[in-house]
């Protein structure tokens, strides 16, 4: 059974669920020997005894572990078959977001990829629903319960399901429709342009306030996802345009190469918006 408000997890009492996605139900729970609260992923029951669903989950913990980022909600232990976490307050993002406002957030969300990337480790599954904006301003990233270290990419719609394979499969196909990567809707190898594309998906969105790709079903989301064409109309012509070009490039040999590049883009757009470079 799932944990109901009172229930106990080691030292922490569940106060109530707080959302649940393709990798486990999440939970506000309190933390009795340091007196806050904390966000509780619970893998599920009919998921505890898979061993490459468990796996997958004990990667997101390492994975959240080896990531000490302002950007990225923090990973604060494991208990049993549950991660214990930053409990992060504010709202999920959602567009329409005026340009001026848009700028900042979509910076952080660049700072918080590009530490993850430094780290060897991309999201997979990047979208507005994995991405809060706490009171301050403060963007934080969560869940990377799809996140792998490039080292081991293998071959292998908001809110459309987020589609799960085994880990160890040939032709895996993991991450939500509407926000993943040609490559890896094709279940093909992926690496850090994975994230690039979704970022790409992710500021147009903020900036448009509808999404990109959003089909009838899964399948038919997936198809536009390979093969639709882009419309970029309703961004302004300019920097960010091309930046958002850049990012939804099906050819990876020209999709741009580093997050990085987009960060600084963004941090010289008001005093020199020029277009980011092909290199």
């Amino acid at each position: 059974m799932p944990p109901v408000p009172g229930d106990k997890l080691g030292s922490y009492e569940i106060l109530g669920p707080l959302g649940k996605g393709g990798m486990g139900e999440v939970y506000r729970a309190r933390d009795s020997r340091l007196n806050r609260n904390v966000a509780i992923k619970v893998l599920p029951p009919t998921l505890a005894n898979d061993a490459d669903y468990l796996a997958r989950f004990q990667r997101e913990a390492q994975a959240l572990a080896a990531l000490n980022h302002p950007n990225i909600a923090a990973i604060y232990g494991l208990e049993g078959n549950a991660i214990v976490m930053e409990l992060i307050e504010g709202e999920t993002l959602k567009g329409p977001i005026p340009l001026k406002e848009v700028l900042p957030i979509a910076r952080q969300i660049a700072e918080a990829l590009e530490a993850a990337h430094d780290k060897g480790i991309i999201h997979r599954d990047l979208k507005p629903g994995n991405i809060k904006l706490t009171p301050e301003g403060i963007v934080k990233v969560l869940d990377f319960g799809l996140a792998r270290t490039m080292e081991r990419s293998s071959s292998s719609g908001a809110d459309s399901p987020t589609l799960s394979m085994r880990a160890t499969e040939a032709g895996m196909i993991l991450g939500t429709a509407g926000y993943m990567s040609p490559e890896q809707a094709a279940g093909k190898p992926v690496d850090r342009r994975a994230d690039i594309w979704s970022f790409g998906v992710v500021l147009y969105e903020l900036l448009v306030g509808t999404r990109l790709f959003d089909g009838e079903t899964v399948s038919h989301t997936l198809a536009d996802v390979l093969r639709a064409d882009i419309d970029l109309a309703q961004i302004p012509a300019g920097p960010l345009r091309e930046l958002i070009r850049r990012c939804l490039d099906r050819n990876l040999k020209n999709r741009l190469s580093s997050i990085g590049e987009a960060r600084y883009l963004i941090d010289n757009y008001g005093t020199q918006p020029a277009v980011a470079s092909k290199a």
